[in-house]
């Protein structure tokens, strides 16, 4: 979705810990590479001036240079911050002419790839009929009516624009139906712009203290640790947020089915954030995929393939509480000028359609797998697999980087990204799409073999002695150093 709700989760966070990356590794002698067979990406020049003159003007006009905090230029190599013209399926072109293949796409909102025509001739007709009215257009039916033919454990839908609305919708309705006034949620990255949550980030001033206390985290996969937060504020905690899966995590067994008994058990609200997982892990959400019902569950992203469009969803019971068929005090919910528009709600149907038609799950599965097996081959075949690696979801992959001493590092991860960028490929993480051919998988793996005597360089003289200019830093820090513009 447009806006910060729309944050790359993998880019808040320094990158994410690997358990082979052990707190007692000895600082090691590194091992001479090896000859790597699959053949290099040719590393080029690339020519960013004008991309560069614009980023700098950018930020004069717009706070932090970007309009999502994932997009800014402090998440990318300092000079190294490409000004975006153009796309089309998995390529993307800048202002200086420079051609990539895009990782990531839209933060994780474009499946289908970019300028799928499929979508866009729908939104094209769309538009000579009109795009926003003031009573309820055929479209809301017929959008709402798909949802839910997807959505099997929700009875009622409404649409938005961002994720955070929607999530903050459905803690509302969540503190309405209970009469409670905290929040549980897992420690995962992001939920929501909205104080509810930002107030327990490391960036969270101007937001009241009291609200920050209101929320309160517990881990993923351990439902003892949502236990003892019930036991620790009884009869206080009116939702439980969570992602059913990531990137770098499944549900252990029995993990989902324990948390939605414990939220029955305690009268509390189960919402799974669907934004990534859904039509990622399956149209059907993830879960479609591991089979546990939630109370409420939010959308976004790709289900518009990159056009704004949200949605909550959810039990009528408490869905109802926004509606007229209720006798009691109502809830004020998802009141949007442009949350209906038709342009959102055609290109969602145009993608529900193209999930009917095709299947760019197993795509994105496919080439996922093929990308990870392949980069991860190359690394190990250059003796660097202690340093980085290709890990997670095949359809949401990030690339963990390490110091020499086998700790999350955002200087090497800063390393990778201009050596991938220099080689044509662009992304803070692998999240593919259905729309990366062969050829486009085969330059990424090339581009990582590319990279890898830089990175040795870097692990044994410092990154300092590859970059110009800073490291990337957490998206979500509370000050603007280390990467302060003067």
């Amino acid at each position: 979705m447009i806006g910060p709700d729309a944050e790359d989760a993998a880019d808040h966070r320094p990158t994410p810990p690997d358990p082979r990356a052990a707190s007692t590794r000895r600082p090691g002698k590194l091992r001479p590479m090896t000859s790597v067979s699959y053949p290099s990406g040719p590393e080029t020049d690339i020519e960013l001036t004008e991309s560069n003159r614009l980023q700098s003007r950018l930020h004069d006009l717009v706070p932090g240079g970007a309009h999502t905090y994932a997009r800014g230029s402090d998440q990318y190599p300092e000079h190294m911050t490409p000004v975006l013209e153009r796309g089309r399926g998995a390529r993307v072109w800048d202002v200086d002419g420079n051609e990539y293949v895009e990782y990531g796409m839209g933060l994780r909102a474009v499946t289908l790839g970019h300028a799928y025509e499929p979508v866009n001739a729908a939104v094209r007709a769309a538009l000579d009929d009109g795009i926003s009215f003031s009573r309820p257009h055929r479209l809301e039916l017929q959008a709402a009516e798909d949802f839910l033919g997807l959505v099997s454990g929700a009875d009622m839908v409404k649409f938005a624009k961002n994720g955070s609305d929607a999530t903050t919708a459905a803690l509302k309705l969540a503190r309405a139906a209970t009469g409670r006034d905290m929040v549980a949620v897992a420690d995962q990255p992001f939920f929501s712009t909205d104080d509810w949550f930002i107030g327990h980030t490391p960036m969270n001033a101007g937001i009241p203290e009291t609200t920050r206390h209101e929320t309160v985290r517990f881990a993923y996969n351990d439902v003892a640790s949502l236990r003892a937060l019930f036991d620790a504020y009884p009869g206080r905690i009116a939702a439980v947020f969570m992602e059913a899966a990531t990137g770098l995590l499944e549900p252990a067994p029995g993990f989902l089915e324990g948390v939605r008994e414990l939220c029955t058990a305690q009268g509390a609200v189960l919402v799974f954030d669907e934004m990534i997982t859904g039509f990622r892990w399956s149209e059907h959400g993830a879960q479609g995929v591991y089979g546990v019902t939630p109370d409420l569950s939010t959308w976004g992203k790709a289900m518009g393939n990159g056009f704004p469009v949200s949605a909550l969803a959810g039990r009528r019971e408490l869905m109802e509480l926004g509606g007229l068929r209720t006798d009691r005090e109502r809830v004020f919910l998802l009141s949007t000028t442009h949350g209906p528009e038709t342009a959102g709600l055609t290109a969602f149907r145009a993608v529900v359609e193209a999930y009917r038609r095709e299947d760019p799950v197993a795509t994105m599965r496919r080439q996922g797998t093929t990308l990870a097996e392949a980069a991860n081959e190359v690394i190990a075949a250059a003796g660097m697999s202690e340093y980085v690696d290709v890990a997670g979801h095949p359809s949401c992959l990030v690339f963990r980087t390490r110091d020499a001493e086998g700790r999350p590092s955002q200087e090497m991860r800063t390393v990778f990204l201009a050596e991938l960028l220099r080689r044509g490929v662009l992304g803070q993480s692998f999240v593919i799409s259905a729309a990366h051919t062969d050829a486009d998988v085969e330059q990424t793996v090339a581009a990582v073999a590319g990279a890898l005597p830089a990175y040795e360089r870097a692990l044994a003289e410092g990154a300092g002695s590859v970059l110009d200019g800073r490291p990337v830093a957490p998206a979500l820090r509370p000050m603007a150093a280390p990467r302060r513009l003067t």
